[in-house]
């Protein structure tokens, strides 16, 4: 029966998502149950193009990805995939009118990955679009189940919360891109040079965003505001974090919070949710 092999697909992106992102995972668990799996389909959809780019060093990475976007493709044409993060991603694509040109920017995004190495102003902009915000629309879509007027309405938001996202893991990636994949996102920052005052004018971008993002969750249904909250709180936090972090400090080590302390600041949230402190 293909229920069995759809069940089993879903069951392959929920734990691949539990593997490779903790908060992410946490963040899942406190939204509404029938949002739940769809998520985890599109956050394995999205590691999996991630990994492509950022892991398989030993590999030709280009045409793997090349494969990746065709299969992707294919799958959704034929509503059915053999390889069970896509077909649970496809079921995803078509339940919830995730649209091509979404699929298209982010698998864009990741194709950037493979040949830049310094990004202007211009593919700074493309990139966080494609790898961040249209991720976050995608969720979007599922959150609001096929509601246009709504989707449109709070797009902008979205895009926000994703673009403060992934600001924020530059800044914690920082050494690792620099060092070891050498890339350098932001846009005319000579890292040679980087310190505490580039660093702020950065920080200052990401709580513009962070700001519109949090007006979004607000306005978001019931079913998905707790859970997008739990993951602003917890990208704050690391923010915060990073924002008490010398530069220097952060071009030699990467800024991360603990899991023992993940699991605190979610109960904690979790607890004054139920008091109704937020």
């Amino acid at each position: 029966m293909k229920l069995l092999y759809d069940n089993l697909s879903k069951d392959v992106s929920k734990r691949l998502t539990r593997a490779y992102s903790t908060s992410f995972s946490l963040g899942i668990r406190f939204l509404s149950k029938e949002i739940q799996q769809p998520i985890y389909n599109i956050y394995g959809f999205v590691r999996l193009a991630d990994e492509i780019v950022d892991s398989f060093h030993d590999f030709e990475k280009e045409e793997l990805l090349n494969e990746f976007r065709a299969s992707t493709k294919l799958a959704i044409d034929r509503k059915i995939a053999l390889n069970p993060i896509l077909n649970s991603f496809q079921e995803t694509v078509h339940r919830y009118n995730i649209t091509q040109d979404l699929i298209d920017c982010f698998l864009d995004s990741m194709e950037m990955d493979l040949k830049k190495c310094e990004y202007n102003q211009n593919d700074y902009e493309k990139y966080i679009l494609g790898s961040a915000e249209v991720v976050g629309l995608m969720c979007l879509k599922v959150f609001l189940n096929g509601d246009e007027k709504e989707y449109q309405r709070l797009k902008p938001d979205a895009m926000s919360l994703g673009s403060a996202f992934q600001k924020i893991n530059f800044l914690r990636d920082l050494q690792a891109d620099f060092n070891e994949l050498d890339r350098t996102y932001f846009p005319n920052v000579d890292m040679s040079k980087f310190n505490d005052e580039i660093k702020k004018e950065i920080e200052k971008d990401i709580e513009k965003d962070f700001k519109k993002g949090l007006e979004g969750i607000k306005k978001l249904p019931k079913k998905a505001r707790f859970g997008t909250y739990m993951a602003y709180i917890y990208y704050y936090k690391l923010f915060v974090k990073i924002k008490n972090t010398k530069a220097e400090s952060i071009l030699v080590e990467r800024v991360r919070i603990p899991n023992n302390k993940k699991y605190m600041l979610f109960c904690s949230s979790f607890l004054r949710h139920k008091l109704n402190l937020i």
